[in-house]
């Protein structure tokens, strides 16, 4: 028996409900091309533009077979999850909706809904549709991991560990031993967590992007560790399986940023922008031009930034804890970076979440609230350097000296270079303080 942790991007488990689902028998009359589910299962190793392309081509000459279009939807979520353009995750949910309109207890079809769900933030919704699902086919892995994705999500850390354990107990594999890797390191044992999410790697995927996604994810815990070696590997095998990976390139732009390779930083973030517009990338940019004294190049990238936020909220979009972050750590409009972490929090209540919360209220000068979130937020002790360097600078603000050693010393210890910017103002403190590292 081992202790599995949660699916950093819930929506990596969705092969295998393609897999499953091509492996039913083919229909009756079926075009040469979708005869068999012999053809089914190598359209399932396709590349996913080719399998969305395939899978239009049989929903669109069966129309009235919802077998593909509930194939065809799952395409869309992995496409979504190499590109990121939320647009998928919309025409998945139509052809969802569709199917459930005709068919209430499609199967396959309720599986996805929930995939949906957690992608929409609606993780009440997921834990009920997944108990559901549990209640109609106890034996199935996939119910519990969505189950388990949710109720983490929710801050239920007990019950999510017990349901990624129903998980890999019916079925060890990619899916949930990189869940059970996640679990390990948010409860302190990123040994453990690079063990586990090696053996999520070596089970493999028919699709190069999961591995690849389990490689980003062992190459964070690496970085977040001060394993800088090691990550920077486990980036660039990333890339070997899924070139298209703007995750690893802004890994790789992580370490050549702590190794201080400056330019090598940027046109690694500069290539994971170019695949995938995040802000994230964008403000890591805005520092790394700052460091190298390329001010307006600086602030072009901090107006991106600023132009996302507006396009969020025209689309009344109102949560997004990354945004929230990327304000504080640039002090830049510390209201909304507030606004936006608060709003997290009425969908999900887990460490993550408080700490974007804490860094905000601290950046307000909300000092006592900050240190109540911050304490939430290492309430499992999770090894990020970054949380610990939050409480920390909460815990100076609040003339907390020993505390503001303890927290600071711990996020040094991971990591003395777990952000250029940031970890440069731990260092300063503790030397005014003459709290030596």
């Amino acid at each position: 028996m081992m202790t599995l942790l949660r699916l950093t991007n819930p929506l990596l488990a969705l092969l295998c409900t393609v897999c499953a689902v091509a492996q039913t028998a083919a229909p009756d009359g079926a075009a040469p091309f979708v005869e068999d589910r012999a053809r089914d299962s190598r359209v399932a190793r396709l590349k996913t533009d080719d399998r969305i392309a395939y899978f239009q081509k049989a929903a669109s000459l069966k129309a009235g077979n919802a077998h593909y279009k509930v194939l065809l939807a799952g395409a869309y979520v992995q496409k979504m999850r190499e590109t990121t353009d939320f647009g998928y995750i919309e025409r998945a949910s139509t052809l969802v909706n569709a199917v459930l309109a005709a068919d209430p207890q499609n199967y396959d079809a309720r599986r996805l809904r929930t995939e949906i769900q957690l992608e929409y933030h609606q993780f009440q919704k997921a834990v009920e549709s997944s108990r559901e699902l549990i209640r109609m086919h106890p034996s199935d892995p996939w119910n519990w991991g969505t189950l388990g994705d949710a109720l983490i999500e929710m801050g239920d850390y007990e019950q999510g560990a017990d349901a990624f354990q129903k998980m890999a107990d019916l079925r060890p594999d990619l899916f949930s031993y990189n869940r059970a890797a996640h679990y390990r390191f948010l409860t302190n044992d990123p040994n453990g967590a690079v063990e586990i999410m090696q053996l999520a790697i070596r089970a493999g995927s028919s699709s190069p992007e999961n591995v690849a996604w389990c490689l980003v994810e062992l190459g964070n815990i690496h970085f977040k560790t001060g394993r800088l070696n090691e990550a920077g590997e486990a980036y660039r095998s990333a890339l070997r399986y899924f070139s298209g990976s703007h995750a690893a390139y802004a890994g790789l732009g992580k370490v050549y940023a702590a190794e201080g390779k400056l330019t090598d930083a940027v046109a690694s973030y500069e290539r994971a922008k170019s695949i995938t517009p995040l802000p994230d990338y964008a403000a890591s940019l805005s520092g790394l031009y700052s460091l190298l004294g390329r001010k307006a190049e600086a602030a072009k990238q901090m107006q991106l930034v600023d132009v996302i936020y507006k396009l969020m909220r025209a689309n009344n979009e109102k949560i997004n804890r990354n945004l929230s972050v990327i304000y504080s750590d640039h002090d830049r409009n510390l209201e909304v970076a507030l606004e936006l972490a608060q709003a997290e929090l009425d969908f999900r209540k887990d460490i993550y979440t408080y700490d974007a919360l804490g860094w905000a209220l601290y950046k307000n000068k909300k000092y006592e609230d900050a240190e109540k979130a911050a304490a939430k937020a290492m309430l499992l002790e999770t090894p990020e350097p970054a949380f610990y360097y939050h409480a920390g600078m909460i815990a100076a603000a609040l003339g907390k000296r020993e505390d503001a050693q303890k927290f600071l010393n711990r996020a040094m210890t991971l990591n003395a270079k777990f952000d250029l910017l940031q970890s440069k103002m731990a260092g300063e403190l503790l030397a005014a303080q003459a709290i030596v590292h």
